[in-house]
């Protein structure tokens, strides 16, 4: 599938593409991003429940600001929820591979666990050395998206068959948290598992990268701001979604985002996820 998205003053900002099908390895997704001279003064990337990253394919440079104010150039990848808030992505007429990673998987392919990477960007050479530097020449050499995404997910393939897999009763508790939209409490998850709190809190937070606790606020913010994109009132919005009210939501997507959730609600970050992830898996 190939997309356009636009901002509101039907601003060019990216092209993007996506694989005909899923892949192989559960738990990953990708998309492709070219773009088209509207991303130089930068484009706020809005949290999510997933690992992210990103491979420069060369056309331009891509940098990437977290909100600790640590700037990275080239490909990169960032933890959990984007650590302590959005993230500000720009460059010129870049290219870039971005897949989203579950937490699930994350360990097993990056070959660290998020919790290693404690919500910051970082460079994907640190991880990976020679082996990212020869796939992202591979991934510029490659002429179609589709070639460059079947490229990709037999090398994320490769990396997840070698890689150390989370403890069953961590997937299970993540599962439950993300199909209930963040609702759960966490002495539930851990007598629902057979472990007490404090060691489903440990385990939890070492190898999905986050407590259990802001991970479920994360996972509601996330369908939260989804919503509120789409047009709906945030009074709603709030109520519906498991907020005491609406300052309660005002408070949450500031404290992730930095912005108030009108802006937050008009942000093109959030209309790119509708296109390049339909159902915003994984």
């Amino acid at each position: 599938m190939r997309s356009t998205v636009r901002e509101r003053a039907d601003v060019l900002v990216w092209d993007v593409a996506r694989p005909e099908r899923p892949s192989r390895v559960a738990g990953v997704s990708m998309a492709g991003f070219r773009d088209r001279g509207g991303s130089a003064a930068g484009h706020r990337a809005v949290p999510h429940p997933a690992v992210s990253l990103a491979l420069e394919l060369g056309a331009g440079p891509l940098i990437v600001d977290d909100a600790a104010g640590r700037r990275r150039r080239g490909s990169v990848v960032a933890g959990l929820g984007f650590g302590s808030g959005a993230m500000w992505v720009r460059g010129e007429r870049f290219e870039a591979v971005q897949v989203r990673l579950s937490p699930l998987v994350a360990h097993q392919i990056l070959g660290v666990s998020p919790a290693g990477l404690d919500g910051a960007v970082v460079a994907l050479d640190d991880l990976w050395g020679p082996d990212a530097s020869r796939l992202g020449e591979r991934l510029s050499e490659t002429p179609s998206w589709d070639e460059r995404f079947a490229l990709m997910d037999a090398f994320l393939a490769r990396r997840r068959e070698t890689g150390t897999p989370v403890d069953p009763e961590v997937a299970w508790a993540w599962d439950r948290m993300v199909g209930g939209r963040g609702l759960v409490r966490v002495d539930e998850l851990a007598a629902e598992v057979g472990w007490s709190r404090k060691r489903l809190w440990s385990r939890f937070q070492s190898q999905i990268g986050l407590p259990p606790k802001r991970a479920a606020r994360l996972v509601r913010f996330d369908h939260a701001a989804h919503r509120l994109a789409a047009g709906e009132d945030a009074a709603r919005v709030a109520a519906e979604t498991g907020y005491a009210d609406q300052p309660h939501l005002h408070r949450d997507v500031v404290a992730f985002t930095g912005a108030t959730p009108a802006a937050v609600a008009a942000e093109p970050w959030l209309a790119v996820d509708d296109v390049a992830w339909p159902g915003r898996a994984p």
